[in-house]
């Protein structure tokens, strides 16, 4: 497990080096975690040098949340003063996302079946059968 947080800990700071010497706006978390996905996909590092601790992590999510709770409740008067523009923000870009979402998979879905209807038609056409 020690070598899975080393393997884990390389790719964080593998991030915080590239936002240090690009100055990106990305958090270095994000960057770390893009290079252990890529590192991963192209086979560089196997899921058993992460998987363990990785399953550990989701597993205990929740208490990783606590410091952002605790912050937002010392931010409770602000929350107070702006709550309309929050709600409103909140539910506004929801309602976009579902929207995006359902769109893009629709979308998806009929380019699947496009394709799917060109290769019956070019596998039927192969062997002289017609529907």
């Amino acid at each position: 497990m020690i070598l899975q947080f080393g393997v884990i800990l390389f790719f964080l700071a593998a991030g915080e080096l590239i936002v240090w010497a690009t100055d990106i706006p990305v958090p270095s978390s994000i960057i770390g975690m893009l290079l252990l996905a890529a590192s991963l996909r192209a086979g560089l590092i196997k899921p058993r040098h992460v998987d363990r601790l990785a399953n550990f992590l989701v597993h205990n999510l929740g208490f990783f949340f606590v410091p952002a709770g605790v912050g937002l409740m010392n931010c409770l008067g602000i929350i107070a003063d702006e709550w309309l523009p929050i709600v409103a923000a909140s539910v506004g870009s929801t309602v976009i996302i579902i929207a995006v979402t359902g769109r893009m998979h629709i979308t998806v879905r009929h380019i699947i079946a496009r394709r799917l209807r060109k290769k019956r038609q070019s596998d039927t056409k192969d062997y002289g059968i017609s529907d």
